[in-house]
């Protein structure tokens, strides 16, 4: 990569090519990989073994970041409007164990950023937030044609259906985040949460 102080957040929330493309968007993120992590099952996991929801692990991202440019805490901000919390095992059409709302902490420190976090946001949400915040483990890079899927296939229809739409509204709630902000820049909290 380079020799910045980098810090790595592992983050799972519905598709991985969804999360995978939120962050790939913010400016601070050096890199950005999609992969499964938290299953009960020995050995590397396969995207079919994974989508059956009988391995346990979970699709995730893990993140590169730049803490002098963003930190963990407004990351997990992005994270978490950017799907939504409060459904438990599942986002939209995509439903079972493994696109739990999940928080991996690669130590004290994140894990109690992770919980503040989740706390302070709760009362934006008509229900309760279900992410698990639990302690890295294994992670288990994607196969290659999982890696920067939204950006080799933007017409594909659950790219151009699901993520495109989601890109739209984090450019707007996160305008200063963003890699090339745009100019108009609203407020990321400003009334009821609408999650992307």
């Amino acid at each position: 990569m380079s020799d910045k102080n980098l810090q790595l957040m592992t983050v799972g929330g519905g598709c991985f090519w969804c999360i995978e493309a939120i962050f790939n968007e913010i400016n601070g993120v050096e890199n950005v990989v999609s992969g499964y992590m938290g299953g009960t099952v020995p050995g590397t996991p396969t995207y079919r073994e994974v989508c059956s929801g009988l391995t346990g692990h979970a699709e995730v991202v893990q993140v590169s970041f730049d803490p002098s440019m963003i930190s963990y805490e407004d990351l997990l901000v992005i994270f978490m409007t950017s799907h939504d919390p409060t459904t438990l095992n599942g986002q939209c059409a995509d439903v079972g164990t493994q696109y739990r709302s999940v928080i991996y902490f690669h130590h004290k420190h994140q894990k109690e950023v992770a919980q503040v976090v989740a706390r302070e946001m709760a009362p934006y949400y008509d229900k309760p937030i279900m992410t698990e915040i639990s302690p890295v483990e294994k992670f288990h890079e994607a196969e290659e044609v999982h890696q920067n899927y939204y950006a080799t296939n933007p017409t594909a229809g659950y790219c151009s259906a699901v993520i495109t739409p989601k890109l739209a509204r984090l450019r707007k709630m996160h305008a200063d985040k963003i890699v090339q902000p745009q100019s108009a820049r609203i407020s990321s909290f400003g009334g009821q949460i609408k999650t992307l």
